[in-house]
């Protein structure tokens, strides 16, 4: 079903969360092979090899951006190398590209990350060090986009530097959805999944979550979309 959506919407860039490596990440890139590239790595190896751990890997339709540059960092003090600080329940990682539109030969930066589901403290600096990177990474007035499974309202106070950064895509959208994006398989409609962004102009902010793909969920959270103008 997740591939069957891809197929339908087809992104221009898309992040994933939660992808098990070798059971999702790796089916999911091969499915996708005609029109899609990517990478991602093992949040718990740092490796890009056929483990089992969940990675934050970002495809990217080849047909409308190119690859210019890209890596993946830990939300830790140490984000270089497979770790993980503060009160983090779980390592986590963000994985981050610079790539070319096509048509137009405009350049667009893009991180995908996942902020810890426990640690409030981790939820706060993991995001503090997203705001520090997107600062070394994106050159001035480079268009940037950063996905993410918050697993947290954006009223929390851990988007304060980040909201001295960024838009959130629903807030600013001329046409948006405030519907639930975390649906725990039917048994929670919270939102806790966004999408900021700076130096484009925001068209539509969407969650998915009317059409069957060919299962009643196609995950425990729904996908977040926002079509932009650079």
């Amino acid at each position: 079903a997740c591939i069957e959506l891809i197929k339908d919407q087809k992104p221009s860039v898309i992040g994933f969360q939660e992808a098990k490596y070798t059971d999702q990440w790796l089916v999911l890139k091969t499915a996708l092979a005609d029109n899609y590239d990517g990478w991602g790595v093992d949040r718990d190896n740092g490796a890009d090899n056929p483990k089992n751990g969940e990675t934050m890997g970002i495809l990217y339709d080849k047909k409308k951006v190119k690859k210019i540059d890209g890596g993946t960092f830990w939300l830790s003090t140490t984000p270089d190398e497979v770790s993980k600080s503060w009160n983090s329940a779980c390592n986590r990682t963000a994985t981050w590209g610079i790539f070319e539109h096509i048509a137009t030969g405009e350049k667009f930066c893009y991180i995908n990350t996942h902020l810890d589901h426990v640690g409030k403290v981790a939820q706060r600096e993991g995001l503090a060090l997203i705001c520090r990177r997107f600062a070394e990474i994106v050159p001035v007035g480079m268009p940037a986009f950063l996905t993410a499974d918050f697993n947290a309202v954006t009223s929390d106070p851990i988007f304060e530097p980040l909201n001295a950064e960024m838009l959130d895509a629903r807030e600013v959208a001329p046409e948006t959805d405030r519907r639930g994006t975390f649906n725990g398989w039917g048994k929670a409609d919270s939102v806790i999944d966004h999408i900021f962004f700076r130096g484009a102009e925001a068209h539509s902010f969407k969650v998915l979550r009317d059409k069957n793909y060919g299962a009643p969920y196609i995950s425990d959270h729904y996908p977040v979309v926002l079509e932009a103008e650079i």
